[in-house]
This record gives structure tokens, sequence and C-alpha cells, in this order.
């Protein structure tokens, strides 16, 4: 629960929220570039085996399922922030400083974790993709 230190303060929802929001932007960060490296390696390959385009299309998907990931993090950490209580005519805050701190590294995990795989998706996916394009 919260204590008297809390009360009126929106730092832990802030820190919440942020954490949120860095679920969200750095995960389709990832997915983006992910999306794009890969996304060049099917351009380069379909010049030389245009019969392999969709065959190939594997590392866009992985990579915009990042993404997806990103947003379900988000989701749920934004749903767990709650209002502050009315009581005896004060507002206090239920939702704390260890809530808003955890939420805010679960989302900074994430999205860290999103910018690396999209980032290893991509580089993966370009050099694979254009290493199938080139078999007979």
């Amino acid at each position: 629960m919260s204590t008297s230190a809390d009360i009126g303060t929106a730092m832990p929802a802030f820190f919440g929220f942020a954490g949120s929001s860095l679920a969200l932007v750095l995960a389709n960060i990832g997915a983006a570039y992910g999306t794009g490296k890969a996304g060049v390696g099917i351009g380069a390959m379909g010049v030389m085996n245009p019969e392999a385009v969709m065959k190939n299309i594997i590392p866009v998907v992985m990579a915009g399922v990042i993404g997806i990931y990103g947003l379900i993090v988000a989701v749920l950490l934004s749903s767990a922030v709650t209002a502050p209580i009315q009581q005896n005519g004060e507002s206090i805050n239920v939702y704390g400083w260890d809530l808003g701190f955890k939420h805010f590294a679960a989302g900074l995990s994430v999205g860290l974790s999103g910018v690396g795989a999209g980032y290893a998706i991509g580089l993966v996916g370009d050099a694979g993709v254009k290493a199938v394009g080139r078999q007979p």
C-alpha cells in the first residue's frame, strides 16, 4: 500500500506509463528495422530468383511479430496503472513507487530486447534470403 509520502504525487504513474511507452516504441523500432533490412534482402533476391520471393517472406513476418509483442506488453503495463482513491477528502495513490519502477524496468527490458531481436532478424534474414536466392 501507499505511505504518507505518496499522497498527491503522480510520479509512480509517470514511470509506469513510461515503461509502457518504451516497450511499445522500442519494440516497434526493432520490428521496423528488421522488416526493412529483410525486405531489402528480399528485393535483392527477387532480381536473381523471382519465384522464391513468397517463400522467403518469413523474416519479415518474424520481425513484425516483435512489434506485436511490444504492443501486448504495453497494454498489460498500462492497464496495471491504477487511479488514486479518495479517502477522507484526500487523494491517495495505491499505485506506489515500487510498481512504477517495476513497470518501467519491464517496459525498458522488453523494448530493448525488441530492438536487439529486430536487428538480429534483419541481419540474418537479409543474408539468409540472399543465400537462398543464389541456390539453383
